[in-house]
């Protein structure tokens, strides 16, 4: 098996699709970034803006992404589409 070495640059590839994702569903169906975080049990919007545009070095976590597949009713794969490891 070979061993599957993923540079920090890639991580934050990554992150950034998973943000365009979550922003991209979110919009189609028509939540606000507000709405969504109190959805999930966040105060502010904060959490979602930034790691939707991958601000300051924030990302969704795991916990993230299963609340808003659950509150968007999507399939949590949907967040993960267009990722390509190279």
């Amino acid at each position: 098996m070979e061993n599957c070495t993923i540079s920090d640059e890639q991580m934050k590839e990554i992150y950034k699709r998973i943000g365009k994702n979550v922003k991209r569903i979110r919009e189609e169906n028509k939540i606000s970034q507000l709405s969504l975080a109190l959805l999930i049990g966040h105060k502010a919007v904060g959490v979602i803006s930034n790691s939707e545009l991958c601000l300051q070095n924030k990302h969704f976590n795991i916990e993230h992404l299963v609340k808003i597949a659950n509150v968007l009713e999507v399939d949590l794969n949907e967040f993960f589409t267009e990722i390509i490891i190279k």
